[in-house]
């Protein structure tokens, strides 16, 4: 279950609702939330309250976040009570991170103080870094990796940006960096990863296409999304997308109402036609697809 807030700053979820939400998510025995957004969840006004509120559930929580409000109060509850956050990097220096992000120069010292500050607090909340590659940070990926696993993040992700629906469009604009990227993960892998720090290596090529060959996405149903504006959406790839991605609202209702009736509304998105771009969950629908699709009389053996 993924909670959102939109990036329009007056459209966040009312301390109420939420409230109703999380009541609604521990009877209903939903096992884990995720806050993400448009913008940083760590802005939304009463994500401290939601936190406390969910510290005192069954319910596993964990953030998005671009690092730079990972402070105070919210951040104790997080390292202490907390399963992960996710912080997402492109730039390797001040100068770097401020024209990534069109924000003022200090912004990344800001954020690099404020990652080592959380893994002092201890606790055992996994912090992981996604490292998100173009052609301009490409020549330092071995040592930004460095710098994150001397400062004590749990894990660094190193992946492509996306700058195309069209698989071939990305390969050809990865393609003059994607030895030298490949060749500085893999010696990082060597050189840094152990029993504490992993490193992931997700810079690959895509499929020449993103387009989809089964029409239900199972994945809706595991990990839907509620927006700020009250609208449930199948994926963060849809959500705010109320053409093809809206599944329906709890404006005038319970999220567990909403849940259990009329089914008919988890086959509204047909992913061989609404969604032919690139989703994270394409390889993990296949799977469950193939298991769902199985013959009866062979699961036992799958």
């Amino acid at each position: 279950m993924q909670l959102g807030k939109d990036m329009n700053k007056r459209d966040f979820i009312p301390k109420e609702k939420m409230a109703e939400i999380l009541d609604d998510l521990v009877e209903m025995g939903v096992k884990a939330v995720t806050f993400s957004g448009g913008g940083d969840p760590l802005y939304y006004p009463y994500l401290l309250d939601a936190v406390k509120k969910l510290a005192q559930t069954p319910i596993k929580f964990a953030s998005l976040t671009n690092g730079s409000r990972l402070q105070g109060e919210v951040a104790e509850i997080f390292a202490h009570r907390g399963t992960w956050l996710r912080i997402s990097i492109d730039g390797w220096d001040d100068e770097s991170y401020a024209r990534y992000r069109n924000v003022k120069v200090g912004e990344f010292t800001k954020v690099m103080n404020n990652i080592e500050s959380f893994k002092n607090l201890g606790g055992k909340c996994y912090l992981s870094i996604s490292l998100i590659v173009d052609k301009e940070n490409a020549g330092h990926v071995y040592e930004f990796i460095r710098r994150l696993k001397n400062m004590g993040v749990n894990s660094v992700k190193v992946s492509p940006c996306i700058v195309s629906n069209d698989g071939a469009v990305n390969n050809a604009y990865h393609q003059p960096i994607f030895d030298q990227v490949k060749e500085s993960t893999r010696k990082a892998v060597a050189d840094f990863s152990d029993g504490h720090f992993e490193i992931f290596d997700s810079y690959h090529a895509l499929d020449d296409k993103f387009k989809k060959d089964y029409d239900w996405c199972p994945y809706l149903q595991i990990l839907p999304v509620i927006g700020a504006d009250l609208n449930i959406y199948p994926c963060q790839d849809k959500a705010y997308n109320l053409e093809d991605g809206l599944i329906g609202t709890i404006k005038n209702q319970r999220f567990k109402d909403f849940w259990f009736s009329d089914k008919n509304k988890f086959l509204k998105i047909n992913p061989s036609v609404n969604c032919n771009h690139h989703c994270i969950a394409n390889e993990k629908n296949k799977m469950v697809l193939e298991y769902l699709y199985a013959d009866s009389e062979h699961l036992s053996f799958v």
